[in-house]
C-alpha cells in the first residue's frame, strides 16, 4: 500500500520541478524579451542544466510547455466579465482586460511567434490563442454582433481581432508612446464606431 504513495510523491515532485522550470522561463522572457538559454533557466529555477534536460528533451519542449501554461493561466483569469452590462461598460471591460493581457504576455507572444515557423505544435497553439480571443469578443459583444448578417458578423470579428492584436497594443505604447489609459481610449473609440448601435426603442 505504501509503494504507490512513494511513486505519487516522486511524480508530484517532478511535476513541481517542471512547473518551476516553466515559470523561470516565463520570468526570463518578460525581463529580457529574449529566448532564455538552458543555463539561464537553470540558474533562475535553482536547478542544474542536467536536471532541466532530465525533464524536458530540449528547449523547444520547454517553449511548448510554457505556451500551455500561459493558455491555462489566461483561461483562469481572463474570463468574460460584465457580460450583461450596458454597451459602454462591456466595451471598456473588454478593452481593459485585453490591454492587461497584452502588457503581461507581449514579450512571450513575440518569442512564441518568432519560433513557430518550423513547429506545428506552436502554430496550433498560436491559432488556439487567437480563437480564444475571438470567442471572448463574441461573448462580450453578442448583442451587437447578433444584429449583423453572418458574413458581416465574420468581417467585424476579423476586424476586431486585428484591432486588438498584441502588436496593435505595442505600436500604440512603444512606437507612439501612449500611456495605458490613452491607448485604451483609442481602442474604445474604434470599437464604438465599428460595432452597430442597437435601434432606439
Amino acid at each position: 500500500m505504501r509503494k504507490p504513495a512513494r511513486i505519487d510523491g516522486r511524480h508530484l515532485r517532478s511535476e513541481r520541478t517542471k512547473r518551476l522550470i516553466v515559470e523561470a522561463y516565463m520570468a526570463l522572457v518578460r525581463e529580457t524579451h529574449q529566448m532564455p538559454t538552458a543555463m539561464q533557466i537553470a540558474e533562475r529555477a535553482g536547478y542544474s542544466v542536467r536536471s532541466i534536460f532530465e525533464r524536458f528533451p530540449d528547449l523547444h519542449a520547454i517553449r511548448v510547455a510554457a505556451t500551455d501554461y500561459a493558455i491555462s493561466e489566461a483561461k483562469a483569469v481572463g474570463g468574460p466579465r460584465d457580460v450583461d452590462a450596458d454597451r459602454q461598460t462591456r466595451i471598456r471591460s473588454q478593452v481593459e482586460a485585453r490591454a492587461l493581457g497584452c502588457e503581461r504576455w507581449l514579450p512571450f507572444w513575440r518569442i512564441l511567434n518568432a519560433n513557430a515557423t518550423d513547429s506545428p505544435e506552436l502554430q496550433q497553439r498560436i491559432k488556439m490563442i487567437r480563437q480564444l480571443i475571438v470567442m471572448r469578443m463574441e461573448v462580450m459583444f453578442a448583442p451587437e454582433l447578433a444584429m449583423l448578417e453572418e458574413a458581416e458578423r465574420r468581417k467585424t470579428l476579423i476586424t476586431l481581432e486585428s484591432l486588438m492584436d498584441f502588436e496593435s497594443w505595442a505600436r500604440m505604447t512603444e512606437m507612439f508612446n501612449l500611456p495605458h489609459d490613452q491607448a485604451c481610449t483609442v481602442w474604445i473609440r474604434a470599437i464604438e464606431r465599428l460595432l452597430p448601435q442597437a435601434p432606439v426603442s
